[in-house]
């Protein structure tokens, strides 16, 4: 198999560097320093040059060495200047490079499944982790693989069995198939996958598959779509046949296929039974109408299955089927682009199992950034209870709720500090407090709890149950900013927390969650 065809392009785009000008109000105060400087040097240098003189009578190997080391200092002080100097004159230097994207599919297909394998080793569900991790294993196999897999098409009546009987016939061996063809329609039951076979111009075998006939006016027919449109997904070519022009809804198969990615050959089949202008008409149509998604070549006229022919002499005579031009566009796409359906083909169905690896993650996450929220939101109930606070300092002072922020970031790979927590605690207590959240959550807490706690222990059971409630609300806020990639969406904050405030204020929730606050805080009364 040849890998060529065109490959992927992708254009990097440099910023141009910025133009630097001089900064004459910089330089001046140096040279004016540098003047200074000259002007406290000369009279040392002519204290040294005596120092020189009087050493040098004893000693003028020293003497040497001071005068070294004066103009060492002179020239020193003057590289200094001159870089300086330069770095305004000479040109910037040149932008670090930007790493590269995969413009191989081949390549990029290796390295979309390398980072598939990395995902799915951070699922701890084992049931998951497996299922994914197989269907990995799966996809890596369609590297080694020596065959091509070409999927025909269409609906049930334009002849789909009847052109790979006939591409069968051509190969240069003998199949056998899987499947069973129905007696009722004439229809596939099911995919009928045949063995690969082998044709003189290709280096590497086909297996094809024939499709069950989609857009079937029944419960069965349905199930069948469904199961073609499976099937054709995992195709490196699909061959879409059609016996005149397109209707509407095989329009929409087709170009639901060709935005995927799918690379398609359009066979017009049946032609023998048209004549040769209806021929060319329905061709032309045909072309025209799937022009932005399917080059004009790869829409091809045959006849698969060529009806029977009587001759004057009462002979009948069955037509041997001309399908040789979809033969030969077939070979030229598989011999060209071959790698490249393939790592398409990988690429496609990498992409989707990399969603669900994904959605499986995001669900992980979720479920245990949950539990932060439950953990700080009880452990919130005994430390405000045995310190009580006023309640619109409750979340801008409790150093808890900044600790609660710096755990959800881990849960979601986002490092953060202490001091970033107090700020996204405190920005969000703001808005609890500015939207009226606050007084509200303290009124439907005094409410629910039982009028059988009085006195100062009412006022901490409500101070208690009031924050472990409005910790719970910032912690859910919390999940969503985090799982954004650390952004609050285009309503900001304040739409943020209105929303985790109306999901969270349920009343079959409320009850159930300031009963199980209150039955904690009674815990801490008895053990006090």
């Amino acid at each position: 198999m040849q890998g060529g065809g065109s490959s992927v392009v992708l254009q990097k785009l440099n910023p141009k560097p910025m133009k630097r000008t001089f900064p004459w109000l910089r330089s001046l105060l140096v040279l004016g320093c540098f003047g200074l400087v000259v002007s406290f040097i000369v009279p040392l240098l002519d204290r040294i040059i005596q120092i020189y003189q009087l050493v040098a009578t004893s000693s003028p190997i020293l003497g040497g060495f001071v005068v070294l080391l004066v103009i060492g200092l002179f020239a020193g002080l003057f590289f200094i200047i001159w870089r300086y100097l330069r770095l305004f004159q000479s040109e910037p230097s040149k932008p670090r490079p930007i790493p590269e994207a995969p413009t191989d599919k081949v390549e990029a297909a290796q390295d979309s499944l390398a980072a598939l394998e990395r995902q799915v080793e951070q699922i701890q569900d084992e049931v998951t982790r497996r299922s994914l991790s197989e269907q990995t294993e799966q996809l890596k196999k369609n590297f080694v693989r020596q065959e091509l897999r070409v999927v025909v098409f269409g609906v049930g009546s334009a002849g789909k069995t009847s052109l790979v009987n006939g591409l069968l016939d051509l190969s240069l061996q003998d199949v056998t198939s899987k499947g069973e063809v129905g007696a009722t329609m004439g229809t596939t039951q099911l995919g009928k996958v045949y063995a690969p076979v082998r044709f003189q111009n290709l280096d590497v075998p086909i297996q094809f598959t024939d499709c069950p006939g989609i857009l079937e006016a029944s419960a069965l027919g349905s199930d069948r779509e469904q199961e073609a449109r499976k099937i054709a997904t995992e195709a490196d070519l699909i061959v879409f046949v059609v016996d005149d022009d397109l209707r509407s809804s095989e329009y929409e198969v087709l170009k639901a296929l060709t935005d995927i990615g799918k690379r398609t050959i359009l066979a017009f089949n049946k032609i023998d039974r048209l004549t040769k202008s209806d021929r060319e008409i329905i061709q032309t149509s045909l072309r025209s109408r799937v022009l932005d998604f399917i080059a004009p070549e790869d829409v091809v006229a045959i006849s698969a299955s060529p009806a029977a022919i009587t001759l004057e002499s009462g002979e009948v005579v069955i037509p041997k089927p001309k399908i040789q031009p979809l033969l030969v566009r077939t070979f030229d796409i598989l011999s060209y682009e071959g790698d490249e359906l393939v790592a398409d083909n990988v690429l496609l169905r990498s992409q989707r199992l990399t969603d669900a690896t994904r959605e499986a993650l995001s669900q992980q996450q979720q479920a245990e950034a949950e539990k932060v929220v439950e953990k700080f939101q009880w452990l919130v109930v005994g430390v405000v209870f045995a310190t009580p606070l006023p309640v619109v300092d409750l979340l801008a002072t409790a150093a808890i709720n900044a600790q609660m922020v710096v755990e959800i970031g881990k849960v979601y790979g986002c490092e953060i500090n202490i001091d970033r927590g107090k700020e996204l605690a405190n920005s969000l207590t703001r808005t609890l407090v500015s939207l009226g959240i606050v007084k509200g959550v303290v009124q439907i807490i005094t409410t629910l709890i039982s009028v059988t706690v009085v006195g100062l222990v009412l006022k901490a059971t409500v101070q208690a149950v009031t924050a472990a409630y409005l910790t719970r609300i910032a912690g859910k806020s919390f999940i969503e900013y985090f799982s954004r990639d650390r952004d609050w969406g285009d309503g900001g904050i304040a739409e943020v927390v209105q929303r985790q405030f109306q999901l969270n204020r349920r009343d079959e929730f409320l009850k159930v969650f300031v009963q199980d606050a209150v039955n904690r805080v009674m815990v801490l009364i008895k053990q006090s």
